[in-house]
């Protein structure tokens, strides 16, 4: 399934490039604004961090909320405190698009993540391009060589990177490349199966310079609390947010927890 998405948004993003070539999108990345400081903005604080994703299907459990205007849904999230808003735009399985993340940047001001499964420097050049101040790797994905070079690519662009990971192996593989953002997905996204244990059985392993950052397995303020007492210093939200009826509401509840 992981080779399938990735091999799929790479389809996508090669026909977007027989529209906007290269050097285009990366002159429209250059002329973007500064990215935000995400780093700082997730920064570990003596209550959980959270970043709430607009999210309108997935492929274990198909359509979620029709989410008819994204950026309204990013502006609750940003008023009722999230950290961070990722946007999917992964757009076959996901039901996402750069557009969303275009339009959510025009009316939010916290960090963005593109969230998508990015394999080449066209993509993060379109994560600038279009407003993202964080990307996604997921080292799953990605040979260790291309991992380190999209890695040092984004730096470059002034993208903060969040490198997910799925196993021990994983985040041992996201410390080698430096990484300072380190997620740990509970599902694996090769059989989309959950352990909501595993971000407690890696966590010692996330370099201590690092931002740790527990994601899936979250549907109410217990799965919250039980990764904050694991040592997360952030959640990452789509789910229950955009299935609850009050993604706000929601947003102010898990942020209590410390």
């Amino acid at each position: 399934m992981l080779e399938a998405l990735t091999a799929g948004a790479l389809e996508d993003a090669a026909t977007r490039r027989e529209t906007v070539s290269y050097s285009a999108i990366e002159r429209l990345a250059l002329e973007a604004n500064t990215p935000i400081d995400a780093w700082t903005a997730l920064a570990p604080t003596s209550h959980i961090r959270l970043i709430a994703e607009i999210k309108r299907s997935s492929p274990s459990k198909g359509a979620l909320a029709p989410i008819i205007d994204a950026a309204a849904l990013a502006e609750e999230y940003a008023e009722s405190g999230s950290d961070a808003i990722s946007v999917l735009t992964e757009e076959r399985q996901f039901g996402g698009s750069l557009r969303d993340l275009r339009e959510v940047r025009e009316r939010v001001e916290v960090p963005l993540l593109r969230k998508d499964f990015i394999a080449e420097e066209y993509q993060l050049l379109e994560a600038r391009a279009h407003g993202a101040d964080m990307v996604l790797l997921i080292v799953a994905a990605l040979e260790q060589a291309v991992l380190e070079r999209l890695h040092e690519f984004a730096h470059q662009l002034g993208l903060t990177v969040l490198v997910e990971t799925h196993s021990a192996d994983e985040v041992r593989r996201a410390g080698d490349v430096g990484a300072r953002l380190v997620g740990v997905n509970a599902r694996d996204l090769s059989t989309f199966e959950l352990d909501r244990a595993l971000f407690g059985s890696v966590r010692h392993l996330i370099p201590r310079d690092a931002i740790s950052i527990a994601e899936s397995a979250v549907q109410t303020i217990d799965d919250v609390r039980a990764y904050r007492d694991a040592g997360a210093d952030v959640v990452l939200v789509g789910e229950a947010l955009v299935t609850s009826g009050q993604p706000g509401e929601t947003v102010q509840r898990f942020r209590e927890v410390k």
